[in-house]
């Protein structure tokens, strides 16, 4: 897109952003006019108040499911089961964690992981190469069944799961000095695992389908919890430095995001405009996963975002990444395909699908 100037020269609209993908760069056309903020048509709130309710109930809240997530593939959800208490207790062990020396936080670096669990230094991810090396710290982990609420004394993990976890013991061990880091950021993860089990019969549901149909595949999860930290940026806004994670989608089926008062949340419209995602209290957003799309045949939306990290005061976010068993392979969706729609997609497994993603963001 280009428009011509009063002096005949012709000036681009836009600029072309390179993405990662698992089969190479992607390129999109990104309108060089500022983000905008949102409306509530391309990013709505939706109420799970009636999730537990009769099936009429979830049909219904599925039903606006399915528009956004066949739209923007982002939406806001109030009501969802999460306490605020157990949100602040985690966020609380956040800011502990990453107030430490960076002695103590290299304790758990992902130096020491086969899976990249644990601390990440700011500056070792570099998810998009057109924009900044991402200016972040993270702390992450990965789904270990002894801390599962749906697995009981006595559960055997069955072996073609268990080749396929990712959990690493030492996160906990070496942070067993900050008091009560490991339960209250456990809690918080077990909570989302939770309302994530339920939000994939939303899903089922959406796309046509019982809403049991994913029940064998989220037994045991890729389900990863994350925080993050974004440290303060006082820098000019044409400073590479203000992108705290580049542009980029999600690897698994759906994200649940909590984030705090400071904003900085970017969305890609179709348009190529990038559009403002702010906090709403006692909200997470929900976005569309890699993985999701490619079992909807496309139909939903994993949609491009990013952090841009332009505020005078640090910001923290605490997202959960919820996909399918690792060992599963899948195959696109019966119910996404008809004789005018053939599968675009093999099959694979989730946990070879984003190992291979994982592998593209890291320098």
């Amino acid at each position: 897109m280009a428009t011509t100037t009063e002096h005949g020269s012709t000036t681009s609209l836009t600029h072309k952003l390179e993405l990662r993908s698992t089969y190479g760069p992607v390129y999109r056309e990104v309108l060089k006019s500022p983000p905008r903020d949102c409306n509530s048509s391309e990013i709505p709130i939706i109420n799970l108040r009636n999730m537990s309710g009769t099936l009429q109930d979830r049909q219904a809240i599925a039903k606006v499911v399915r528009d956004t997530a066949e739209n923007t593939g982002f939406f806001y959800i109030r009501n969802h089961g999460i306490s605020k208490e157990t949100v602040t207790a985690a966020l609380k062990q956040a800011q502990t964690f990453f107030s430490q020396p960076a002695e103590q936080k290299a304790l758990v670096s992902q130096e020491y992981s086969d899976f990249h669990n644990g601390w990440a230094r700011r500056r070792t991810t570099h998810v998009s190469p057109s924009e900044s090396i991402d200016h972040k710290e993270s702390f992450t982990f990965r789904y270990d069944p002894k801390y599962d609420p749906q697995q009981e004394a006595g559960d055997v993990v069955p072996e073609d799961v268990k080749k396929w976890l990712q959990c690493e013991e030492f996160v906990w061990e070496n942070t067993g000095h900050l008091p009560n880091f490991k339960q209250d950021v456990l809690a918080y993860w077990q909570m989302c695992l939770t309302l994530s089990r339920n939000m994939i019969k939303i899903f089922a549901l959406a796309l046509d389908l019982p809403e049991d149909y994913f029940k064998e595949v989220v037994t045991h999860p890729g389900s990863d919890g994350v925080l993050n930290y974004y440290p303060k940026n006082t820098a000019p806004s044409g400073e590479a430095i203000d992108v705290g994670i580049g542009a980029h989608t999600d690897l698994q089926c759906f994200t649940l995001l909590w984030q705090d008062n400071v904003g900085g949340l970017q969305v890609l419209t179709k348009d190529g405009q990038w559009i403002k995602v702010p906090p709403i209290p006692d909200t997470f957003v929900v976005n569309i996963g890699d993985f999701l799309m490619r079992l909807s045949n496309d139909r939903f939306k994993s949609t491009v975002h990013r952090v841009y990290n332009y505020a005078e005061e640090d910001r923290y976010s605490m997202p959960f990444f919820f996909g399918f068993n690792f060992n599963e392979k899948c195959s696109v969706l019966p119910s996404c395909t008809n004789e005018n729609n053939p599968p675009r997609y093999e099959p694979i497994s989730c946990g070879e699908w984003v190992r291979i993603r994982i592998q593209k963001a890291q320098i």
